[in-house]
């Protein structure tokens, strides 16, 4: 969901990673503004790239705040430009998107549970050289009997571009309202790609021959070892606001992507 930004001045906040270029940045922002404590803040301004921004996130999202990253690395998908001295103009202008985190519960083979929300995706991948071999059940219901692959994915419209994308899964429209699960690698079914899935289906990946052929699970930089199933579904009531300039909102970006060489 789409919505414009209000902007209290006197409650935003600064965090950053310890990169050369965004020290420099940071430096030349606290020259011109006067940031409040995290705690205090209404805004977050994360500096840094998509994976200081996906930390910044999980640190924080209990919080309620609106986030908004000044791209200082390489990408930077979810990132935005900086001019410093127009910084406060571009997050009164700014456009909020609303994101929906999916919660993974992993069960290891000693039978510890894990639990973890992702903002991009949730995947599980081989541990060893050997192929990963799982069934895949959608709602309850075995979809999938055995699958054979380098691993598997299930990514939200967000983190579509990402992980997903490399691994030949399908961009997602921000308000497509619909998970991509994406096959890594498979060996068998070959000619299986995937599928596109409603918000609200709950996903469920049984590993088979754990012991023989160990697998990871991960919820976007969490991981864990040696899991034998892994529970995945959206999660409705916690809600991340990111902000993106006006002329370059995360859905114009999305749909940018597309068009891409």
């Amino acid at each position: 969901m789409l919505a414009k930004t209000k902007i209290n001045l006197n409650k935003i906040a600064i965090v950053y990673n310890s990169s050369t270029k965004s020290l420099g940045l940071v430096r030349q922002l606290e020259l011109v503004y006067k940031f409040c404590k995290v705690e205090e803040a209404e805004i977050i301004v994360v500096v840094g790239g998509d994976g200081e921004l996906l930390h910044a996130i999980h640190r924080y999202m209990h919080l309620d705040v609106s986030f908004y990253g000044i791209n200082s690395g390489n990408i930077g998908f979810l990132m935005n430009p900086v001019i410093v001295e127009k910084l406060m103009d571009n997050l009164q202008e700014s456009i909020i998107s609303h994101l929906y985190p999916l919660k993974m519960q992993a069960e290891s083979i000693d039978n510890k549970t894990y639990t973890a929300l992702a903002i991009n995706e949730v995947s599980i991948f081989r541990k060893t050289n050997q192929a990963a071999k799982f069934k895949i059940k959608i709602d309850q219901v075995e979809r999938m009997s055995e699958l054979v692959a380098d691993g598997a994915m299930v990514a939200t419209p967000a983190g579509s571009s990402a992980y997903n994308l490399s691994a030949g899964g399908p961009i997602l429209p921000l308000e497509s309202n619909v998970l991509c699960l994406t096959p890594i690698c498979p060996f068998r079914p070959r000619r299986w790609h995937g599928a596109l899935l409603p918000f609200s289906t709950t996903i469920k990946f049984e590993i088979l021959e754990s012991n023989k052929r160990p697998v990871n699970a991960a919820a976007d930089f969490q991981e864990f070892d040696n899991i034998k199933s892994v529970l995945i579904k959206s999660v409705k009531n916690k809600k991340i606001k990111l902000l993106f300039d006006k002329k370059n909102s995360l859905e114009n970006r999305i749909i940018k992507e597309q068009f891409n060489e």
